[in-house]
């Protein structure tokens, strides 16, 4: 009897656990929004987009709010434009669900695009909590964002500054099966034991964690709703577990997003024709973004030279203090279409951008 009794207070209640996780998840919670309000939380929102045009025969019911977000730095600021103005080009086209648009700036203040680009400004993290892992801002974007905006889509695309719409995108959710791009990176059977710090047994095996991040996804409104709190909170705890910082570096908070959607039981369906990345993609025909975040490195013979600086190169990050320059030189014979697409893309955009290279 003495035996039973010692080792009944020796484990600890499975409740008591989730009472201990759900005191966590409130006061991280409430912290940041109290947080928030102190600063007098969103202070400007411009409409959610040009209404006036979309895609001939699009379903109300299917559009989708485009929800991109972003920082006041300059780097940022010139990538938001040209996404916005492929946006703009692409909305009104047979095939388009897109509905309204937001940028989300999450800087706190205001910057020079507000009244080119419809946008929110939200608080950022307090100071030092992202620990200078700037897209840890983004979950807490959303959920300001998701609580204070008046959205009349049903649906929200998340997007990203790098994205560039190559077709009209449709709808791709079903339902509430939001659809998602898999990245090959993201693999959460190989990273079982530390994703068991966040996604506990009882709620399964880890392959129900779907290899995605939370860009681009398209998903309901009031799905992103439940998941958001979650998903900032998530991580937010994958960054102060060293473990866990180190093991996922630039991409724990994409992996922070797709726990969160496993833990409200939300299943994404892949669609690998989502976007492409050049260059290791090489065409554009079955694909709706390209997503720009590797260097396009290429020798005057159109030879990839990844990871050495080629004598024809397009990479975002050389343009952090300034943006790209109008009618940037198209790459040399042999280079793949993507990225040939991808550069005329953003001349066309750089072209007809008023004010192109005017200090925001």
């Amino acid at each position: 009897m003495m035996s039973g009794r010692k080792n009944a207070a020796g484990r600890t209640s499975p409740w008591l656990l989730i009472l201990i996780s759900v005191g966590c998840f409130f006061a991280t919670y409430n912290f940041l929004t109290m947080h928030g309000r102190g600063r007098d939380g969103p202070r400007k929102f411009l409409g959610g987009g040009d209404r006036g045009s979309y895609g001939s025969g699009s379903d109300p019911a299917k559009r989708f709010h485009v929800a991109l977000t972003a920082t006041d730095a300059l780097y940022s600021q010139w990538q938001s434009r040209i996404m916005h103005y492929w946006y703009k080009e692409m909305r009104g086209r047979p095939g388009s669900d897109m509905g309204g648009f937001t940028r989300i700036l999450h800087s706190g203040k205001p910057d020079g695009l507000m009244d080119e680009i419809p946008t929110m400004v939200v608080d950022p993290l307090p100071e030092g909590k992202d620990k200078g892992y700037i897209v840890l801002n983004r979950p807490w974007a959303f959920v300001q964002w998701l609580q204070n905006a008046k959205i009349d889509e049903e649906y929200i695309l998340m997007a990203e500054p790098d994205h560039v719409f190559v077709k009209p995108l449709p709808n791709l959710a079903h339902g509430d099966e939001p659809a998602a791009f898999p990245f090959f990176y993201i693999k959460p059977t190989e990273n079982e034991k530390i994703l068991r710090k966040f996604f506990p047994e009882e709620k399964g095996p880890v392959s129900k964690i779907d290899p995605i991040g939370n860009s681009p996804v398209i998903i309901k409104k009031a799905q992103l709703e439940k998941i958001a709190p979650t998903w900032m909170n998530v991580s937010l705890k994958m960054k102060e577990d060293q473990e866990t910082d180190k093991a996922f570096g630039w991409v724990l908070e994409m992996y922070a997003y797709a726990v969160a959607s496993a833990l409200h039981g939300v299943h994404h369906s892949l669609r690998k024709d989502f976007m492409i990345q050049p260059p290791w993609d090489l065409k554009t025909d079955n694909t709706f973004i390209i997503h720009y975040t590797y260097g396009c490195d290429y020798t005057m013979k159109g030879q990839l030279t990844y990871g050495k600086i080629g004598e024809w190169r397009f990479d975002k990050r050389s343009y952090l203090q300034s943006p790209p320059p109008r009618n940037l030189s198209l790459p040399p014979p042999g280079v793949p279409e993507s990225v040939v697409t991808l550069v005329k893309m953003v001349n066309e955009a750089t072209a007809n951008i008023p004010g192109w290279e005017d200090d925001r």
